[in-house]
């Protein structure tokens, strides 16, 4: 049941970035957390089975919805005011935050998650205790939205609103003016997002099954991953503003290729082989990572930039990101594990062919599409 709102991901994207290229990074960002803190608070509050019938799983699948919904509109609009504020030649710097945010409020998810199982009864977390974690995020959503609400938007936003360059229908101009754009961006994450997903939240269980590794401890070095690929990023940022974006992402894209079988036939039973394998890979997804928002961002002129980021980002997502962990499981149950391999190698190859092919956006003026400049054709 958890699992639908990933699904719901590219419906938040096209409707919730439209929506924020016609009224702002602001009002975008404060609908998107609106969204998620309620779906929140009523997952938390929400009565039983056996209180209101068949109503209960009713509106928890009504929450998953709305929480992947929101979602799907989060990246791209969080992801164009991050840049769009960013100092000159510090985007992919500037950008790369809201990647170390995501991995931030994982990490805390999982420690709170870890000191209640250690604390707590199974008769305290089957009972309510299980709603405290989405109680949290219910109140540090309205921290959020009380932060969203104070700030100004974008200059580039706002300039755009001032020479009257809105798109009354951002979604419809994408997909009819910038096509290639879209597909580019759906190209930049399909790798990334699946091996994020493999290697930080399913690979616990996959190592499990595949080599009988205990699964406490692949999930701690699976953590320990996770931490290392999330402090790597603001680097890689930095790095992508100095040295470009092609090269940063060539380098996860061939390195990820060439290393992930490797790795996985040098994890044994001991959570030390786990912890190198991980830890090797989040290297190589922090130089995707690091330079994902800012590259994206630069496929777009202002006006349907968030559109243009959140649809394809969150067909990716929901696509590969989504199905990489069913297909890891099914595939290692299955006894056909280098299936799963063969894939993921084979989408490191395509996406290398995406960078490869992309022209570096680095030195691209960053209001392009602005009225005071000329309008730019999407690029090849």
């Amino acid at each position: 049941m958890f699992a639908v709102g990933f699904f719901f991901r590219p419906l938040g994207g096209a409707v919730l970035g439209s929506y924020a290229d016609r009224h702002g990074r602001r009002a975008g960002m404060t609908l998107t957390i609106m969204l998620m803190a309620g779906a929140s608070a009523l997952i938390a509050v929400l009565p039983t089975h056996a209180q209101i019938g068949v109503a209960a799983p009713l509106l928890l699948t009504l929450a998953r919805c709305v929480q992947g919904f929101s979602a799907g509109g989060e990246f791209g609009t969080s992801a164009a005011f991050l840049v769009e504020n960013a100092p000159p030649g510090r985007r992919a710097w500037a950008g790369s935050w809201q990647q170390v945010s995501v991995g931030a409020g994982t990490l805390s998810a999982s420690l709170l998650a870890s000191i209640m199982f250690s604390t707590a009864s199974q008769e305290f977390l089957t009972t309510w205790g299980w709603r405290v974690a989405f109680g949290i995020g219910a109140v540090l959503g309205l921290l959020g939205l009380w932060l969203r609400m104070v700030v100004p938007d974008t200059e580039a936003f706002t300039r755009t609103r001032a020479t009257g360059r809105l798109s009354r229908s951002p979604l419809t101009e994408v997909l009819r003016k910038h096509p290639r754009s879209a597909l580019r961006v759906i190209g930049l994450v399909a790798a990334g997002t699946a091996l994020v997903q493999f290697w930080f939240v399913s690979l616990p269980t996959v190592l499990n099954l595949k080599t009988g590794v205990e699964l406490k401890e692949a999930q701690v070095a699976a953590m320990l991953g996770l931490a290392l690929f999330t402090i790597l990023q603001p680097v890689s940022g930095w790095l992508s503003d100095k040295f470009g974006r092609r090269p940063l992402l060539l380098v996860f894209a061939f390195g990820s290729a060439v290393t992930f079988v490797p790795l996985m036939a040098t994890i044994g039973q001991t959570m030390s082989s786990v912890l190198v394998a991980v830890s090797v890979s989040a290297v190589f997804l922090a130089a995707y990572a690091g330079s994902l928002a800012a590259v994206m961002a630069e496929q777009f002129p202002p006006e349907v930039r968030t559109a243009g980021i959140s649809l394809p980002y969150g067909i990716a997502v929901a696509v590969f990101g989504g199905l990489a962990p069913v297909l890891a499981t099914a595939t290692v149950r299955a006894g056909t594990f280098w299936v799963f391999e063969a894939v993921m190698v084979a989408l490191c190859i395509v996406s290398a062919l995406v960078f490869w092919g992309m022209r570096e956006t680095r030195h691209d003026t960053w209001n392009r599409g602005a009225a005071a400049q000329p309008k730019v054709s999407d690029p090849a």
